[in-house]
């Protein structure tokens, strides 16, 4: 299922932050001055990358130690990863910088251009990105209420999470009241009044209420229409609003469906919510999203 790729590895981030140490140096930030300075130093078990810095020039490595195992032990290489002509150092310090997606956002925001970013983030923490590509996902949802709620979840996960690659959300909004307004109709039943849908075109009534039967059009999905059929006996005109069916659009897509109640479900690249999705839920449906179209993705 995976759609895109390159030769090179986009998003390359560290997986712990700690094993990312910050070292100012009076020398050239090339390779070769590089290793001059470092190979032979000591450097803590947990390093693994150094953010260097001479000025305002910045050089991101990748370090080799003789061994893990004792506290300190010697560096015996140094790999360039990005070098000066293509580092930006950033303070930003709302940024949590164990959250991929936040750095990926930070460096696109502040550091446009640059291959590798270093940020220096909430509580101090230094972390780094090279190559941010994050994954655009389409969320496809219902508004009113705003803020637009699956995507307002969504961002909230991704704000905290670490285990995930970056994404870029992509709203894909359906919205009720100019459906309800392509639909001539001398009533209306919605769903529920509790996005605070009303149409002024015509008289509004909300299926939750239970009203007397009229002659309305249904703005409203499946379940709506089951819901209707239980109460009424019959189903109604409808202007299907279900994001699930919403036709169009490439790449991931995470959708909600209230004929789902308790699981997600994995289609062809995309993912659907139930339409109360948990946290919990959407946590997952991110992850098989990920797995789907970023499966070699994992923090370096």
């Amino acid at each position: 299922m995976r759609r895109r790729g390159s030769a090179a590895r986009p998003n390359l981030v560290p997986g712990e932050y700690r094993g990312v140490a910050v070292a100012f140096v009076d020398c050239e930030l090339d390779e070769a001055s590089l290793l001059e300075h470092f190979v032979g130093r000591e450097a803590y078990r947990r390093t693994r990358f150094i953010v260097v810095r001479n000025g305002t020039r910045t050089a991101i490595v990748a370090v080799q130690k003789r061994s893990d195992d004792p506290l300190f032990a010697p560096i015996t290489a140094v790999r360039v990863l990005a070098g000066p002509d293509e580092c930006a150092y950033v303070c930003d310090p709302d940024t949590d910088t164990a959250v991929p997606t936040a750095l990926a956002r930070v460096a696109l925001e502040r550091a446009p251009g640059a291959r590798g970013v270093a940020v220096q983030g909430r509580y101090s923490h230094v972390s780094f990105i090279i190559d941010p590509a994050p994954l655009r996902v389409t969320v496809r949802e219902v508004v009113p209420p705003y803020p637009p709620k699956l995507v307002d979840q969504i961002r909230r996960v991704i704000d905290l999470a670490e285990h995930l690659p970056p994404m870029e959300l992509v709203p894909d909004l359906v919205d009720l009241g100019e459906l309800a307004a392509s639909a001539s109709a001398s009533c209306y039943l919605l769903p529920c009044r509790g996005g605070g849908v009303s149409v002024e075109q015509a008289p509004t009534a909300y299926l939750d209420e239970r009203p007397a039967r009229r002659p309305w059009t249904l703005i409203g999905c499946e379940r709506s229409q089951q819901i209707h059929e239980w109460c009424y006996g019959d189903r109604a005109p409808q202007v299907d609003i279900c994001p699930r069916t919403r036709p169009g659009g490439f790449g991931p897509v995470l959708a909600k469906c209230c004929l789902l109640e308790t699981h997600i479900e994995i289609l062809e690249g995309r993912v659907i919510v139930p339409w109360g999705a948990s946290y919990l839920h959407i946590s997952e449906a991110l992850s098989a999203l990920a797995q789907a179209w970023e499966p070699a993705w994992a923090p370096a």
